[in-house]
Parts: structure tokens; C-alpha cells; sequence
């Protein structure tokens, strides 16, 4: 086994390798190094491992309880006890056992004999430490470091990790399975299933790549952190970092609903009156929103204006289509009638429905599309 002086060099570039209090190491070494002491030396628990933090040298000490004598229980004239809970969860305080061991235990005039005005109560130590002991202890004590460092990593990993579920961070591609793709993001790898990429998208091994956080879980496995780029606050935190106005307050996304690959729509809006939220997020000629469709792998996006009044939002969600007439049927159970004209009815249902299902997320209405000639049959006329 290496001496002191390596030892702790060893113990100080790991410690900077992974980024671990040198503390937890020498606890965990301390701890390693006591178990296998006790396996191949058939020591009882009176043992303790010391790591001097300064030098590393290990020593092992083991440590006798001073009693009165070996009749030490009965001349006390009392004995210790404890409570025990039986199978019905009664509690009872019993009587501890006591014998004397003189593995354990020293009497009085023996433990003054070493130090003197020593007390009933308190232990004296004696190091124990065997010449071999090193070759012996090096393979026992190896299993139960690497353990406790992994934990401490595992710490470390989700005290980094646990507020960042709903969060976007950029990571690199670096394995890919049947069912995954595994990001590297730094300390650790999140799982990007191949279910959560935009359809269509090809993602190439060694590409830095942008993923929403989308679950942050610890198991005894360690943290597991899920990711996705087809959630819809992926969107958002897309939104956050290409719009200023957006990252700094100006303008606020009121709500986002999305058809991966297909399309996007998000509401936008801003108190101050001065502020155009719509072209401030389109930007100059397309500038700012082509960003974003192109990380999205030229997903449409919508951008409507938020309005307090929810017929008029209404009418903002189901874009592209226009002259549309919106009737708050039921504000309570969050129901409402659009009636189109011909020339604008598939623009709002859109494809297999799709326009009209975004709108109905985006403003949280269950939306009913009527024609003119269908308004009129339930009693709702429409001037052309």
C-alpha cells in the first residue's frame, strides 16, 4: 500500500478530478478502512481508522470503556437500561446485559496504571495498527471508496440538476441506442428518447444540441434526467433566448401550444402600449423568428397577440383565418362558437384539424366551428 504522503496526493487529485470535498473522501476512506479491519482481523466494534489530513498516514486504535472492576455492574448497584418495542409495538424498558470483556473493557486500576486521574466512563486507546495491515485492507477498502464517491458525484449532480426541470441547456450528442439518444451535459448524460426529437430532424453524433429538460428524477441508480425537443416549452425557452424583450420582461408568453414538427402557435403580449409583441418576435424581415424555425427544423410558428377579451383572443388563435365571428357560448365551462365562411374554413379547422386543436391549447376554449349555413340552422344569422 502506498505511504502517507501518496496516499494523500492520491486523495487531493481526486479530489480535484471530481470535483469532491477532500473531507468526504478521507470519511469515506476512514469508514473503508475500519470495515476491513474488522473482516480480516475478527475485531469487535471497538475500533476507529484515523487518516492524519496533513501527512495521510492511517493508524487504527483500539479503544477500552473504563469500569469500576470486573464486577463492575453489580457494585454500581444498578444497571443501564434500554427500551425495546415488542411485535404489537408495546415499548418496555428493560435491563441491559452487562458482562465484563476485557476486549472492550478495562478496569479502573488497570486504565490509571496508563493515565493517571483517568474516569469510570471514559476509554483509553492503544494503536493496533498491523504491519501488513495495508496489503491486507487495500482490496476491501477499494469497493467502498469508489461507492462513497459515486455518491458524493450523485450529490453533487443533483444538487446542479435539481432546479433546472423545465430549463433548456445545451449538450453534446454522445451515444444513441434503439430507443434514446444520450446527451452529455457535463457532470452527467440525459436521455433524449427518440420519441421526443422533432419528426424529421437527424441528429449527428459529436453535434452540440439544445434540449428541454423536461423530468429530473433521483433513483439509487442516480439522477435521471429526461429531455425532449418536442415538448412545447421547448418553444418557449426558444422564445426566452432569441427575444430579448422576452428574456428581460418587455414582452410576455401568455401560453404555447404546439404539434411538433407541424406547427407552433404562441401568445404573446406586453404592458407597455408602446411595445408591438407580434413584431418584435417576427423581428426585421423574419430575422428573429427564422432562428427559431430553423433549430426547429422549419416548424411553422404563429405568433398572435394575447387579447383580455377572449372572443377577440379567439379569433387571434384561429390564424391564418380571417373574418371569423366568435361567441363566448359557455364562459364557465370555457366553450366557444366560431362561425366561418367558406373561404376561410379549411384555414381555420386547418389539416386533419389541426389549426383549430392549437388554438383550442393556446386559449384553453373548447372551440366549435360552425359555417354560415350551419350558424343560421341553430338560429345565429350572420350578415355577409
Amino acid at each position: 500500500m502506498m505511504n502517507g504522503k501518496e496516499f494523500k496526493a492520491a486523495v487531493d487529485a481526486l479530489a480535484k478530478e471530481k470535483d469532491i470535498d477532500k473531507n468526504t473522501i478521507f470519511d469515506a476512506m476512514e469508514l473503508a478502512l475500519t470495515s476491513a479491519y474488522k473482516k480480516n482481523y475478527h475485531s469487535l466494534s471497538n475500533v476507529r481508522v484515523d487518516i492524519n489530513r496533513e501527512t495521510g498516514d492511517i493508524k487504527i486504535y483500539s479503544f477500552k470503556t473504563v469500569v469500576l472492576s470486573e464486577e463492575w455492574e453489580k457494585e454500581e448497584g444498578k444497571y443501564e437500561t434500554e427500551i425495546i418495542t415488542d411485535e404489537e409495538g408495546n415499548e418496555e424498558e428493560v435491563e441491559k446485559d452487562y458482562y465484563f470483556d476485557d476486549r472492550i473493557h478495562i478496569t479502573l486500576d488497570e486504565a490509571r496504571k496508563i493515565v493517571p486521574g483517568i474516569k469510570i466512563g471514559e476509554t483509553i486507546e492503544e494503536e493496533v495498527t498491523p504491519m501488513d495491515f495495508g496489503r491486507v485492507a487495500a482490496a476491501t477498502a477499494k469497493q467502498v471508496v469508489v461507492q462513497k464517491i459515486r455518491e458524493a458525484e450523485r450529490e453533487i449532480i443533483n444538487s446542479e440538476f435539481a432546479d433546472k426541470q423545465d430549463e433548456m441547456v445545451v449538450g453534446t450528442v454522445a451515444m444513441e441506442d434503439v430507443r434514446n439518444y444520450y446527451i452529455d451535459l457535463g457532470r452527467t448524460q440525459g436521455i433524449l428518447p427518440k420519441s421526443e426529437i422533432i419528426p424529421g430532424e437527424t441528429i449527428k453524433m459529436g453535434s452540440s444540441i439544445k434540449v428541454y429538460i423536461s423530468k429530473v428524477e433521483n433513483n439509487s441508480k442516480g439522477p435521471l434526467i429526461l429531455l425532449s425537443r418536442s415538448h412545447f416549452g421547448f418553444v418557449k425557452r426558444l422564445f426566452e433566448l432569441e427575444i430579448p424583450e422576452i428574456n428581460e420582461g418587455i414582452i410576455l408568453v401568455y401560453s404555447v401550444a404546439r404539434d411538433a414538427g407541424n406547427r407552433t402557435k404562441i401568445a404573446v403580449y406586453s404592458e407597455n402600449p408602446n411595445i408591438d409583441p407580434v413584431g418584435a418576435c417576427i423581428g426585421e424581415k423574419g430575422s428573429r423568428i427564422n432562428r427559431i424555425i430553423d433549430e426547429l427544423n422549419g416548424e411553422k410558428i404563429d405568433v398572435v397577440p394575447y387579447d383580455n377579451d377572449e372572443a377577440r383572443f379567439i379569433e387571434n388563435a384561429l390564424s391564418p383565418a380571417k373574418n371569423l365571428h366568435v361567441f363566448v357560448t359557455d364562459e364557465k365551462k370555457k366553450e366557444a362558437l366560431v362561425v366561418v365562411d367558406k373561404d376561410n374554413l379549411s384555414l381555420a379547422i386547418g389539416k386533419k384539424g389541426l389549426n383549430v386543436r392549437l388554438a383550442a391549447r393556446l386559449t384553453h376554449f373548447r372551440i366549435d366551428v360552425k359555417t354560415i349555413s350551419e350558424a343560421k340552422e341553430l338560429g345565429i344569422n350572420i350578415v355577409e
